[in-house]
């Protein structure tokens, strides 16, 4: 299996809510699929964050995955991927500024 390349990753801050959202990010794999609407939250417990994955609600209410990690590898990398480009924003800009 070949591993898969993240060639792009741009962040879009937003101001910070009460739920812990602090941003979203885009994604381009292997300079031939985009992804879009990764949400960033930090963790409740303050120590980090973390990424949830665009989903879409049915008609009955019932909300259905429509793009995750098939595998821990994959998710990792691009957890870490992710994180790395806000943390290079965050340290660029400050927290408090967008």
């Amino acid at each position: 299996m070949s591993e898969v390349v993240i060639s792009e990753i741009i962040i879009y801050p937003v101001k910070p809510s009460s739920k812990g959202l602090v941003a979203f990010a885009s994604c381009t794999f292997n300079n031939q699929l985009s992804l879009n609407s990764i949400a960033i939250y930090s963790r409740p417990s303050g120590d980090g964050f973390r990424l949830v994955y665009p989903s879409k609600q049915l008609l009955n209410g019932k909300e259905i995955s429509t793009f995750y990690p098939i595998n821990k590898v994959t998710g990792d990398q691009i957890h870490k991927s992710v994180i790395n480009k806000l943390s290079e924003l965050i340290d660029k800009y400050g927290e408090g500024r967008k």
